[in-house]
């Protein structure tokens, strides 16, 4: 049975995949593809965060390209049956697939790893070609050059040793012998890569530079066919009657492409809508302890720009080079974004940098309650103290909490700037996110409310928080009541609290009034 070549997995994983319910097609890409075949441009890598379709596509171009399969049937009803190169490709290459994320089970080492995979595609080319003796040729490049046919190559989790840490001391080993497999040699038709992680570069000889590269950051062709884009999300929500389109917005919603066009994470998506409720999928991949951990690279530096963006607000910062395969642990805050932004972990357009979406800020927040970040996580332990008396009507605690959070040691959190009051708000009601959907700048009544606490129990009672600087609590009580914010909470709550927090710059104090209205 055939491990790598020719192998009919791909085209089983691929039916699958076309049979379900939440089924997206995405086989325009192969449109494109199809143009790069026995051209110079034949080599193609692309790098996106987990969980973003990657290996859908793989299968997908699997099952499409490999002659060992006959799967017009799945093809013929989808978009790619439209274009003019569809039948020329077909089912008409010999095909090499490679998924590089299994270790050897008889050993932990490199040479373990790769003889694994050498010795199964030494196999599979015997198999194919009895007539070819593997102990004849001193290389696997040239056993295929004496087929004399052309071969399709696709590899997936190429990355699976740098993203995973292994093998440190033969990384490079491992770009020559991709280099040695693929580069000007004439049997390679076209060559598809994907991974998390860019390729390492030194140079522009480095090994693999025969790869164009589309990645998160700066892929203008590619970006719509990895995530789901709005309009798909919109047509997978009118095949279900649980969820409004605009929860799975909030959840999932706030990455951009280079074009500023908006991406899903579509595992996250399809989950939400197979289960009928949102929730942070992306957790259970393993992957999101990697958010604390980066963090923890360079806490001092870039806390305040953590704490700006779990209040929901952007990062001004110009972001170039990108995280790559092989690299040392980042440093700079620069490099420390980079890598989180490749991972997914944050969204970054026209120099910007912020949380994308609900999903990750739970992660965020997590990631701010460790000891590492010091004064911030003690804030966040309090902050149940904080809404335990806001609920309570307890305005002395609630005064007490704040002036204690003004007094840290924390720059942001003094009132330096405009922002400052709704940073020190954000991480002192942060607790209040885990039974409670807090919305900012919230339209409702006549105006725009500051704070908005909407209860997700029934149980619980809903809040307005209005900030003011050097003006008293009565006059920001009036302004609840006057622009009318309880009118987004009169269908489902019957009291509502208005919540004054204002802040005496003169004397350095905070005063707090609470009404139920």
């Amino acid at each position: 049975m055939a491990i790598y070549l020719n192998t009919k997995s791909p085209f089983e994983n691929y039916s699958e995949l076309a049979r379900e319910y939440y089924f997206v097609d995405k086989s325009e890409i192969i449109k494109s593809l199809n143009s790069k075949v026995s051209t110079k441009s034949k080599y193609v890598c692309i790098t996106r965060p987990r969980r973003f379709g990657k290996s859908s596509v793989v299968d997908m171009l699997g099952a499409y390209y490999s002659k060992a399969v006959d799967s017009h049937n799945i093809f013929d009803k989808l978009k790619i049956s439209k274009d003019k190169s569809y039948k020329e490709h077909l089912n008409k290459y010999n095909v090499i697939n490679i998924s590089f994320n299994q270790v050897s089970h008889r050993g932990n080492t490199y040479n373990d790893y790769i003889g694994m995979i050498k010795a199964n595609l030494i196999n599979d080319i015997s198999d194919k070609y009895p007539n070819i003796d593997p102990n004849e040729y001193f290389t696997i490049n040239h056993m295929l050059n004496a087929t004399n046919d052309k071969f399709i190559f696709i590899f997936d989790e190429w990355d699976y040793i740098f993203t995973n840490n292994l093998f440190e001391n033969n990384q490079n080993d491992f770009l020559e012998f991709i280099r040695q497999l693929l580069k000007d040699q004439p049997y390679v038709a076209f060559a598809y890569m994907t991974g998390v992680l860019p390729i390492k570069k030194y140079s522009s000889g480095s090994a693999l530079n025969m790869f164009d590269e589309y990645t998160f950051l700066k892929d203008r062709i590619y970006d719509e066919y990895f995530g789901f884009t709005n309009e798909e999300v919109l047509t997978l929500c009118k095949k279900n009657d649980e969820i409004e389109f605009s929860e799975l917005e909030s959840w999932y919603n706030g990455y951009l492409t280079t074009k500023g066009k908006k991406i899903y994470n579509p595992r996250s998506v399809i989950k939400a809508l197979q289960n009928g409720y949102c929730e942070s999928y992306w957790t259970n991949t393993g992957a999101m302890d990697e958010v604390t951990e980066y963090l923890k690279y360079n806490t001092l530096e870039i806390r305040e720009d953590v704490i700006e963006m779990v209040s929901g607000e952007e990062v001004d910062i110009f972001i170039d080079e990108e995280f790559r395969a092989g690299q040392r642990e980042p440093r700079t805050k620069e490099e420390i974004y980079s890598a989180m932004i490749i991972l997914g972990f944050l969204s970054y357009h026209d120099g910007y940098l912020r949380i994308p979406n609900r999903e990750l800020m739970k992660e965020f927040e997590k990631a701010l309650k460790d000891e590492s970040f010091g004064e911030v996580s003690k804030i966040i332990e309090n902050s149940r103290k904080m809404l335990k008396a806001t609920v309570n009507r307890d305005i002395k605690t609630v005064e007490k909490i704040l002036h204690d959070i003004h007094n840290s040691e924390i720059p942001i959190l003094q009132y330096n700037d405009e922002n400052s009051l709704s940073c020190v708000l954000t991480l002192a009601y942060l607790s209040a996110r885990d039974t409670y959907r807090v919305e900012r700048e919230e339209k409702t009544g006549k105006g725009y409310a500051d704070f908005t606490f909407h209860p997700r129990r029934k149980r619980d009672i809903a809040f307005i928080v209005e900030l003011k600087k050097d003006e008293n609590v009565d006059k920001a009580i009036g302004q609840i009541k006057e622009k009318e914010y309880v009118e987004k909470f009169k269908n489902e709550n019957n009291d509502v609290l208005a919540v004054a927090i204002c802040y005496d710059s003169k004397l350095k104090e905070h005063k707090c009034k609470i009404e139920k209205i």
